[in-house]
């Protein structure tokens, strides 16, 4: 991964948060309720403001509960409407009392940043859903705006199926028979009021055991695009990357596009290769990197992306496989099912003042780390930074163990995303040091 770019909206907010040692992450979560073991609205708000840097939620659906248990605080709130709302959001008075009932009430108290109609509406299949899904759109948009709430953007999420070729990327292209009848009318819409294409990319559901490396952001041989010679060294930027050559080859390569939905569960069917809270954690920290760098993808350098993790809790009342039931980032005790890079606060670090290579600050293992984590730390940090003083011949590669490796492995990562405190946390096994551990000729 290259050195976190931070664009300008947000550039003098990070300096400052990282002037006062305070690591900086925006990133949202879905928030879904099916489940019987859950904590109340009001304690879930009270965790995410006082105990993470989450600042932003997406329900399914307008709870009011929910909606008031966020009142008062930094996060800003994603709301939906139902499926079966769509018929009635098309005419001017429908839409006006849905906003009524679902926004006059609790905005701005609650910071309504974002209402989606539906969710995967094209999915559902059902026709008069989907003849009326853009209407509806404009129409809520209008309700908005009558009602002077004109900063509420409007938009509905969509799954992969919308493509009718997604590999390789540059190939894409929508399904024809949506193409025309709703997704040209839906991007006029986006970029005539400014609001973001939502897609749901899941990597999870097309790996194999031969992809997952590349499916977690882990050291993978890359897939490469015959037609642009691009090589490809992450499924999502691929599938984002698929999304944005459709978009383009039919004249919208400028309308903004949001991650409604992503994760990776930590449990599944017995036997199932790649599903842990290992594995997890490799997807949602490479995930949280990407989309904190600003770097964007290939085909879309430097874009930023609107990202919601799925999901907030595990939800045991979900029907299907056993991996529905088991995205959670934390149970419902709160406790995290894995270490999620900058989600919880308190990641502080001493302000520079040191004159070695690491301007002040290392990232070293701690103490007591298995073998196999510091095998997958070297993995993932040597892929995204330079690693080559601890190749044979290299001026660290003596000692030749795990953990001196590790350790400079670890920090030269630290110290190409910019010494960002959360870039050390390596699925809680790294810790930022003040103590220059250069040796030798071997330097940090």
């Amino acid at each position: 991964m290259a050195p976190l770019a931070m664009l300008r909206e947000v550039g003098l907010r990070a300096l400052l948060l990282l002037s006062s040692a305070v690591a900086a992450l925006s990133i949202g979560v879905n928030y879904g309720t099916l489940g019987n073991n859950l904590p109340p609205p009001s304690q879930v708000a009270s965790f995410l403001q006082a105990k993470t840097t989450i600042d932003r939620i997406k329900i399914f659906d307008s709870n009011p509960d929910i909606i008031r248990a966020f009142a008062g605080t930094r996060i800003s709130l994603t709301i939906s409407t139902t499926n079966g709302d769509i018929p009635g959001l098309v005419s001017r008075e429908g839409a006006a009392a849905w906003v009524t009932k679902h926004v006059t009430p609790f905005f701005p108290a609650t910071n309504i940043d974002l209402i989606l109609v539906g969710n995967e509406i094209l999915l559902s299949g059902d026709k008069n859903l989907i003849v009326n899904l853009v209407p509806a759109m404009h129409s809520l948009h209008n309700a908005l705006v009558a009602a002077g709430f004109r900063r509420i953007r409007v938009s509905t999420p969509h799954f992969l199926g919308i493509l009718a070729a997604s590999e390789p990327p540059s190939a894409a292209r929508f399904r024809y028979g949506w193409e025309k009848s709703v997704l040209i009318p839906m991007l006029n819409f986006h970029r005539a009021t400014k609001s973001p294409f939502i897609v749901n990319p899941y990597p999870y559901f097309n790996y194999n055991p031969q992809t997952l490396n590349y499916a977690i952001f882990r050291k993978n041989g890359g897939i490469l695009d015959k037609y642009t010679k691009i090589r490809y060294t992450n499924m999502l930027d691929a599938q984002l990357d698929a999304i944005y050559s459709a978009m383009k080859r039919i004249g919208y390569g400028d309308v903004q596009i949001m991650i409604g939905e992503t994760g990776w569960p930590t449990q599944a069917e017995p036997g199932q290769a790649g599903v842990s809270p290992d594995y997890a954690a490799s997807y949602i920290n490479g995930l949280i990197s990407k989309v904190s760098s600003g770097r964007g993808t290939p085909l879309m350098p430097g874009r930023r992306f609107e990202t919601y993790i799925f999901a907030l809790f595990n939800e045991n009342l979900k029907p299907g496989p056993i991996a529905e039931r088991n995205w959670g980032l934390f149970r419902p005790d709160f406790s995290p099912m894995y270490n999620a890079l900058g989600i919880m606060k308190g990641q502080i670090v001493g302000r520079p003042s040191g004159t070695g290579v690491g301007g002040g600050s290392w990232c070293v293992p701690k103490a007591g780390v298995s073998t196999a984590a510091l095998q997958n730390n070297i993995n993932y940090a040597c892929s995204n930074a330079n690693c080559k003083a601890i190749q044979a011949g290299g001026s660290c590669f003596q000692p030749n163990n795990l953990q001196a490796h590790a350790a400079y492995a670890m920090n030269a990562y630290y110290q190409a995303q910019g010494r960002r405190p959360f870039t050390c946390n390596f699925a809680g096994s790294g810790f930022v040091t003040s103590r220059n551990p250069s040796h030798g000729m071997c330097r940090f």
